[in-house]
C-alpha cells in the first residue's frame, strides 16, 4: 500500500492545533555584527577571513534585521503562521560568552522582537545556539573545551529567566551534526578546524550533548512547570537502501541514519549513550577509540532530555536517486517521498515521539519572486508530511518553512536563495518583496493542508446515448515484423523504417526493434482483444508506404490493400466500427528523399492521390476519417528539432513550411471527399491535433497569461484556427513570428502567408474536432514558441514534482474542452487519444486512476458545461513502439511481451 501511495497526491487537512511556522537564524539575518556592544562570534571571524566564504561575502549586514524588527514581524504576519522560529545570538547578550557582562542592548532587541510577535498572535520559538559561538569561548577551545558545558548552561539559564515567561518552545542546539562535522571535521564552516577530523568532531559532539542535557535539567527544575517545552533540533538526509531486499543495503542505510541522526538522538531519546552501530563503526577504525565515553551518571542525566523531536529535513541520499530533481544548492535533491519515510523511521526508532519539522525548504540560484520550484517543493514535501500524519499515524504537530527571507547562507554567501521573501542585498535598505511561494504558503496555512477542491470532486451520471468508446493504435507502432512485416508483401520504406534502422536515432536499441506488436500477422488476435473490451470503435492508421510503396500511383501494393480490407471486415463482423487515420507520421521515404517530404508543395497532391485510393477502397465501410494525426508533433519534432523522423533540424523555417503544406493537403483531401464521396458514403472527415492544457505559471503576472495564450495558439491554434475560425493562422502567431523574424534580420516573416484562395480552401474543412490530450503545463513569460532558438521547456508540471513528462492533471482536460468551445465554437469533439504511461505488467493502478479521473472530467464537461463531446479513445490498445523512445514507455491497456 505504501508503495502504491508513494507518488500519489493525498487530499486532507492537518489536525486542529497544527503549528505552521517559518524560521531564520541570528547570524544569517541580523547584521549589526558589532553594533551596540555585541561581541564577535566565530562566524564573524570566519567570514572576515579571505577565501572562506563565496565571493568573500560576510554577514556583517545580512538582512539588517537588527534594525528591522517591525518589517520582519510584518512579513511573519503576512504569512499567517502560528509560530516564528528564530535564534538568539549568544555574543549579542554575553559579548565574551560568560555572564561577567550582560549587553542590555541585545536583551532589549530580543525583548522587542518577542513582544512584537506576541502582539500579532504569533508564538516565538527560540533556538539558543544556531552555530554562532562567541569567539572569546572559541579562543579557549570552544566546543572542544568541556567548560563550554557550564558556559552554555549559564547562557541558557539567563534566557529562560529573561524571556521564558513569553516563550513556550525552546531549542538548545540546531543541527549538531553540521556543527561538529563541518565546523570541526572538514572545517568548511566556522570555526574552520580540520586538524584532527578523526577526533575533534566526536569531542565537540560529546560536549554539545552534555551541554544540552545540563540546560534541559536546569529548565526542567526551575522553569518547565511555568513555561513550556524544550528539545534539540537534529538533521539528517533520508537514506534509501539501493536494494530494499538486500539486507546489507538496508543495514548501510540504517548505519547512515544512526551516524548522522542517531549520534545525537539515541543518547537523548533512548539510553543516554551512543548507538551501538556508531560505537562499533568508530572503534573499528582505530585501535584506541576516538569516541568519548559517557559516565553512568552522565547517561542518566542525558536520557530523556527532550519534550519533542525536532527535525530538519531537506533531501534524500542514494546514488543515484531515482526520480530526484537537482535543486540549489548542489547537495539538495528534491525527493519528496523521503520526508514521509524519514518521519516514519523516527516514529518507529524512537517510540512514537511528538515530532515537529523545524526546517524544510529549497533554494534557487537567482533572485526571483516567481519561484515556482519552491511552490512545487512545499506542495510535494508538505503533502508527504500529511501522509505520514494521516495515513501512517506519525504524531506530527508542526511544520516550519526555511526560510522567512533570503539570507546569508553560510559559506555559500548570498548565492542560494531560500526565502519566502526576496531581499535585495544590493540595496542598502535591504527591501523585502513577497515571492509567489509566500502566497502559496499562506494559502496552505489558511486551508490547514490540502482540502479536496470542488474542482476535483467526482460526479456521477451516464455519458450520452451512442457515445463512442474506442481505443487506438497506429500502423508503424504495431504492425512490423522482423521476418518481413516492415518490408513484407511489397510494402515500401517509410521514414520511420529509415530512422529506426539508423543507429543512435532511437533511445534504446532492442533485438526486437523491427518486430513491434506484429499486428500485420495478428490482427485477428487484436480484434479479439477489442471485442473483450467492449469498445464500439477502433481507431487505427493506414501505412501510406504499405499501400503506395513509392508514395505515388506508379505502384499500388494490393497486398497492403487486402490487409486493411481484412482488418476492417474483421472489425465490422465483431460489431466494431473502424475509425481510420490516413497519416500517422509514416511518410513514404521515397517522397522524403525526392523533394524533402512535407517542406515541398508537391506533397499536397501526392497526399490527395493516396487518400483518393483509400476513400475509394475502404470508404464504403469506413464512416469516420482523420486526415492527420498531431501535425504539431511531426512538423516541429520532425522538421525543427530533429528528434522525430525525418530527423531534420531546421528550427524556425521547415516546420512552418511543413505546417502550411499539411493544412493545404488536409483541405484538398476534405474537399475531395466532400465532392466525390460524402453523399454516397455518408461519412465524416476531420483532423486530430494534440494539445496539452496550459495555465499561467504565476497567476498574478499578466506576462504569464500572455505566454499561456501563445502556448495554446502555437499548439492548437496553428492548425485549428485556419480550419474552424477564418482560414488563417491566429493573429498572435502571425505577429509573434513576424516580430521575431524582423529582429533576426529577415526580410519577411518565416511563417508563410496563406493566400485568399488558400484560406477559402482551408476554412470549414472538418466535420469534427479531433483532440489528443495527455497532460497540463505551466506557461511563463520567457517561453519562446518560435523555434528559431532552442525551445524553452514548458514541461513544468503542476501535479507533483517528478521526472516524467506526463503527470496526471485531470482537471486540465475539462478546461481544455471548454477552451476549445470558447475559442473555436460549439463543435462536435472527438477525444481521439488520452492515456498514461505506466510500467507494471498487470497491476497498472496509476493508469486506472488516470482513466477514471480524466473520464470524470470529460463527463463534467458534457453534463455541467454543455461541451459537445461525442467520443473517447484510450491510448493505446497495447504496448507498442513509442517512436524515438523505443519500447520503454508502456501505454498499453494490454501488455505485450516483446521478448
Amino acid at each position: 500500500t505504501v508503495a502504491r501511495e508513494r507518488d500519489d497526491f493525498h487530499y486532507g487537512n492537518f489536525p486542529e492545533g497544527f503549528k505552521w511556522s517559518v524560521s531564520t537564524s541570528a547570524y544569517q539575518i541580523e547584521g549589526g555584527w558589532n553594533a551596540d556592544g555585541k561581541g564577535e562570534s566565530i562566524w564573524d571571524t570566519f567570514s572576515h577571513t579571505p577565501g572562506k566564504i563565496a565571493n568573500n561575502e560576510t554577514g556583517d549586514v545580512a538582512c539588517d534585521s537588527y534594525h528591522k524588527v517591525k518589517e520582519d514581524v510584518n512579513l511573519v504576519k503576512m504569512l499567517g503562521v502560528q509560530q516564528y522560529r528564530f535564534s538568539i545570538s549568544w555574543s549579542r547578550i554575553f559579548p565574551d560568552g560568560t555572564t561577567s557582562y550582560v549587553n542590555q542592548a541585545g536583551v532589549d532587541y530580543y525583548n522587542s522582537l518577542i513582544d512584537s510577535l506576541l502582539k500579532i498572535g504569533v508564538e516565538p520559538v527560540v533556538t539558543l545556539y544556531h552555530w554562532d559561538l562567541p569567539q572569546a569561548l572559541e579562543d579557549i577551545g570552544g566546543l572542544l573545551n568541556e567548560t563550554v558545558v557550564d558556559r552554555f548552561n549559564e547562557y541558557a539559564d539567563f534566557c529562560f529567566k529573561t524571556f521564558g515567561n513569553r516563550i513556550k518552545f525552546w531549542i538548545t542546539f540546531n543541527e549538531p551534526y553540521v556543527i561538529t562535522w563541518l565546523g570541526y571535521g572538514i572545517g568548511v564552516f566556522a570555526p574552520g578546524i580540520n586538524s584532527s577530523p578523526g577526533e575533534a568532531p566526536y569531542q565537540a559532539a560529546h560536549n554539545i550533548i552534555k551541554a544540552h542535557a545540563k540546560a534541559y535539567r536546569t529548565y526542567e527544575k526551575f522553569y518547565k512547570g511555568k513555561q513550556g517545552g524544550i528539545g534539540m533540533t537534529m538533521s539528517t538526509e533520508w537514506a534509501e537502501p539501493k536494494d530494499p531486499n538486500n539486507p546489507s543495503d538496508v543495514e548501510a542505510a540504517d548505519r547512515f541514519l544512526q551516524s548522522i541522526l542517531g549520534w545525537f538522538a539515541h543518547p537523548i531519546f533512548k539510553n543516554g549513550d551512543y548507538p551501538e552501530v556508531v560505537k562499533k563503526q568508530v572503534n573499528e577504525r582505530r585501535t584506541q577509540s576516538r569516541l568519548p565515553v559517557f559516565t553512568d551518571a552522565e547517561k542518566v542525566e542525558i536520557a530523556g532530555t527532550a519534550d519533542f523531536f525536532a527535525i530538519n529535513g531537506y533531501t534524500s541520499r542514494l546514488e543515484p536517486i531515482p526520480g530526484a530533481i537537482q535543486a540549489t544548492p548542489d547537495w539538495l535533491q528534491i525527493v519528496p517521498w523521503g520526508m514521509r519515510r524519514l518521519l516514519n523511521w523516527l516514529d518507529r526508532e524512537y517510540g512514537h515521539p511528538t515530532i515537529y519539522i523545524t526546517e524544510n525548504g529549497v533554494g534557487t540560484s537567482d533572485a526571483t519572486v516567481d519561484d515556482q520550484i519552491r511552490v512545487n517543493f512545499y506542495k510535494a514535501y508538505i503533502n508527504e508530511a500529511l501522509k505520514a500524519q494521516q495515513l501512517d499515524g506519525v504524531d506530527l504537530r508542526g511544520y516550519t518553512a526555511w526560510s522567512l527571507m533570503d539570507n546569508f547562507e553560510w559559506n555559500s554567501g548570498y548565492g542560494p536563495r531560500f526565502g519566502l521573501f526576496e531581499v535585495d542585498f544590493n540595496d542598502a535598505m535591504r527591501p523585502r518583496t513577497p515571492k509567489r511561494s509566500s502566497i502559496y504558503y499562506n494559502q496552505l496555512i489558511r486551508n490547514n493542508g490540502f482540502p479536496l477542491l470542488q474542482r476535483d470532486e467526482r460526479i456521477t451520471g451516464d455519458f450520452p446515448l451512442n457515445f463512442i468508446w474506442a481505443t487506438a493504435t497506429s500502423s508503424y507502432q504495431v504492425q512490423h515484423y522482423i521476418e518481413g512485416g516492415w518490408n513484407e508483401d511489397g510494402k515500401g520504406l517509410g521514414i520511420w523504417d529509415v530512422t529506426s534502422h539508423t543507429p543512435g536515432l532511437i533511445s534504446v536499441r532492442y533485438k526486437y526493434l523491427y518486430v513491434a506488436c506484429d499486428s500485420y500477422h495478428k490482427f485477428d488476435v487484436d480484434i479479439e482483444l477489442l471485442s473483450s473490451m467492449g469498445v464500439s470503435h477502433y481507431r487505427f492508421s493506414l501505412s501510406w508506404p504499405r499501400i503506395l510503396p513509392s508514395g505515388n500511383r506508379t505502384t499500388i501494393n494490393h497486398a497492403g490493400i487486402a490487409y486493411y480490407h481484412a482488418l476492417i471486415d474483421g472489425l465490422l463482423a465483431a460489431g466494431i466500427e473502424p475509425m481510420v487515420t490516413l497519416y500517422h507520421w509514416d511518410l513514404p521515404n521515397a517522397l522524403q528523399e525526392e523533394f524533402g517530404g512535407w517542406v515541398s508543395p508537391d506533397i499536397q497532391d501526392l497526399f490527395v492521390e493516396y487518400v483518393d485510393i483509400c476513400f475509394k477502397e475502404f470508404g464504403p465501410k469506413v464512416k469516420r476519417w482523420i486526415t492527420f494525426n498531431e501535425p504539431w508533433v511531426f512538423t516541429v519534432l520532425g522538421y525543427a528539432d530533429g528528434v522525430h523522423s525525418p530527423n531534420i533540424k531546421d528550427p524556425g523555417r521547415s516546420e512552418y513550411q511543413a505546417g502550411k503544406n499539411m493544412l493545404l493537403a488536409h483541405a484538398k483531401a476534405y474537399r475531395l471527399y466532400e465532392a466525390q464521396y460524402k453523399a454516397v458514403q455518408n461519412g465524416e472527415v476531420g483532423i486530430t491535433c494534440n494539445s496539452d492544457w496550459s495555465e499561467p505559471r504565476n497567476q498574478y503576472r499578466q506576462v504569464d497569461y500572455d505566454a499561456t495564450n501563445r502556448v495554446m495558439q502555437f499548439f492548437l491554434g496553428w492548425f485549428m484556427h485556419p480550419i474552424w475560425v477564418n482560414g488563417d493562422y491566429p493573429d498572435v502567431m502571425k505577429e509573434y513570428v513576424a516580430k521575431r523574424s524582423a529582429a533576426q534580420g529577415e526580410a519577411s516573416s518565416r511563417l508563410p502567408e496563406l493566400t485568399a484562395q488558400e484560406k477559402s480552401l482551408i476554412f470549414g474543412t472538418a466535420d469534427f474536432f479531433g483532440l489528443n490530450h495527455y497532460t497540463t503545463n505551466l506557461a511563463y513569460e520567457t517561453f519562446s514558441p518560435d523555434r528559431i532558438n532552442e525551445h524553452n521547456s514548458l514541461q513544468i508540471k503542476i501535479y507533483v514534482i517528478g521526472s516524467s513528462w506526463l503527470r496526471p492533471v485531470p482537471y486540465g482536460i475539462r478546461r481544455l474542452l471548454n477552451y476549445i468551445k470558447a475559442e473555436f465554437g460549439d463543435r462536435p469533439i472527438w477525444i481521439s487519444e488520452n492515456g498514461f504511461e505506466d510500467n507494471p505488467i498487470y497491476d497498472d493502478y496509476k493508469r486506472i486512476f488516470y482513466y477514471k479521473s480524466h473520464l470524470n472530467e470529460v463527463l463534467k464537461a458534457i453534463k455541467l458545461d454543455n461541451v459537445d463531446v461525442r467520443g473517447y479513445c484510450a491510448w493505446s490498445l497495447m504496448d507498442n513502439f513509442e517512436w524515438a523512445s523505443g519500447f520503454t514507455p508502456k501505454f498499453g491497456i494490454y501488455y505485450v511481451d516483446f521478448e
